[in-house]
């Protein structure tokens, strides 16, 4: 299972899937088939790291249409409507997902946390709408990571 932290952190909110990698890595990842992946500004060279999975979870800025610092769970989002922030480096996770499934090594599990952003440009930090979001955010990718690594379980046999 992998779970994707993307975002620029130079552009404000669109760093928050990154400083949510960190705060789950901080909280204690028990489980040793999970790989956490800063996947920074890379797009679609993320694509070799989706092959052979059974789950992905992602974390990124997911601009919806809401109120800065809503916290969005997409499970198994629909590829062309999930709406992460578009990328100034030329990728976002739309566009990472449908191309691993064009491609046929999209991950059969996948879930997408992110947070409404407030501000997407030059800057270090992140807005306080956000950095409000980021415990509820944080209990969110949890929960979709519990899902996912319990999806991804082999089945017991009888």
């Amino acid at each position: 299972m992998l779970v994707l932290g993307v975002g620029n952190l130079l552009l404000r909110d669109d760093g928050v899937g990154l400083e949510l990698l960190r705060l789950l890595a901080d909280s204690g990842v028990k489980d040793e088939s999970v790989e956490l992946l800063d996947g920074g500004t890379q797009g679609l060279a993320l694509l070799p790291r989706l092959e052979g999975r059974r789950c992905l979870l992602v974390l990124d800025a997911v601009a919806r249409g809401e109120a800065p610092g809503t916290v969005h769970v997409l499970d198994d989002p629909p590829v062309g409507g999930s709406g992460p922030v578009p990328a100034p480096h030329g990728g976002n996770t739309d566009d990472l997902l449908n191309a691993a499934r064009l491609i046929g090594t999209l991950p059969p599990h996948v879930c997408v946390v992110g947070v409404e952003p407030a501000v997407v440009r030059t800057g270090l930090e992140l807005s306080p709408d956000v950095h409000n979001a980021l415990p509820a955010a944080l209990a969110a990718a949890r929960s979709a990571l519990d899902r996912l690594v319990y999806a991804a379980a082999p089945p017991v046999a009888m």
